[in-house]
């Protein structure tokens, strides 16, 4: 796995990962409380060994304009090139969007050309919803999906702060309903629909398992959500340990993305239904989850959280939490031992979702 793709793109170590531990719905801790705490704890003692080295020394990433500016400019460029891959067919094509919205680009990865019937993993790329490309995540989501003979089809949604939701909402549709309508010529099976996505993708594949149940036009059998990004509040309105974001993705970075998907500073009070799923109240009828972070991600409570919800809404979940990892992990350090025993939790996943 090549880290370069990540890092051009404005995702590498510096900027998504993140330090955190269990204390969701703490209200912001007073500025002499949390220095305090921060004298007690080095966040460097919670990461496994294998992942240390990653991070130790790094500077602390930080999103704002400019920055996320450099990174978008660089998408182009590296959107360009398809990566090649032994024994996976992979090509590009554009998809009609929703009326009054710009086609959709799709990035196609057959990971059994000559197989009839696949199942299809829908993609969301990862990126704070501000940067990322489907080609640069697309490596690291074949890891875990070749060994299931899928379909991946990954989204090249459209980018906040100039699209504001439901703008990269409808292009995920778009792009499931294509999905739907065009199995058969990919050689896929329609009846078998997995959507997936790391950090934002993840927060992108709940709000569209979401959409795709209240407009029930479109089945999803499945909806694998990699560290996902689900709530607008981490950091804002709910308050962290001080140890919590001093590696990587911080809770600043978090206010920034939310604050340019939603149009409004995160933790408002009002906001679109949808926008947010960790802030709908009914998740009933959704798609059996996996739902997968490390235990020292700033995603953890959120994510652990989400978990409980659906269960408690009689949904099929499995919550995998992985001591010693920050925010992605398995993509910073993809040949350490925790991010191995990572994607076999996935493929394995998968594999009982597709029935494979």
């Amino acid at each position: 796995m090549n880290r370069r793709d990540f890092t051009v793109c404005g995702l590498g170590a510096s900027i998504h990962q993140a330090v955190s531990w269990r204390l969701y719905g703490r209200t912001l801790q007073t500025a002499a409380s949390m220095q305090l705490a921060a004298q007690s704890v080095d966040p460097y003692s919670l990461v496994d060994p294998e992942l240390l080295a990653a991070v130790k020394g790094q500077p602390q990433g930080i999103l704002n304009d400019e920055i996320v500016a450099n990174a978008q400019k660089q998408i182009p460029q590296i959107s360009a090139v398809l990566p090649s891959v032994p024994g996976v067919k992979i090509s590009r094509r554009s998809i009609p969007g929703p009326a009054g919205i710009p086609d959709v680009s799709i990035v196609i990865a057959d990971t059994a050309p000559e197989q009839k019937n696949k199942p299809v993993l829908l993609h969301m790329h990862g990126g704070g919803y501000v940067v990322g490309a489907a080609v640069a995540f697309l490596p690291g989501v074949l890891l875990y999906a070749k060994p299931t003979g899928c379909v991946v089809v990954s989204v090249d949604y459209r980018l906040a702060p100039q699209t504001r939701f439901p703008g990269s909402l409808n292009d995920n549709y778009a792009a499931l309903s294509w999905v739907y309508h065009h199995a058969e010529e990919m050689g896929a099976d329609r009846k078998r629909i997995a959507i997936a996505g790391e950090s934002a993708g993840g927060g992108h594949a709940a709000a569209l398992a979401i959409h795709a149940r209240d407009r029930a036009e479109v089945p999803i059998i499945f909806q694998l959500l990699i560290y996902p990004m689900l709530d607008d509040r981490t950091g804002s309105t709910r308050g962290v340990p001080p140890h919590i974001g001093q590696i990587g993705w911080s809770a600043a970075g978090n206010r920034y993305g939310w604050a340019a998907l939603l149009g409004s500073p995160a933790g408002s009070e009002k906001l679109p239904y949808g926008a947010v799923p960790a802030r709908v109240e009914d998740l009933r009828g959704l798609p059996p989850a996996f739902i997968g972070v490390g235990a020292i991600d700033l995603f953890v409570d959120e994510d652990v959280d989400y978990a409980r919800r659906l269960i408690d809404a009689a949904v099929p979940t499995e919550l995998l939490v992985v001591p010693g990892a920050y925010h992605a992990f398995d993509l910073s350090v993809p040949d350490a031992q925790v991010s191995r025993s990572f994607r076999t939790s996935i493929t394995a996943a998968l594999r009982r979702a597709f029935k494979v």
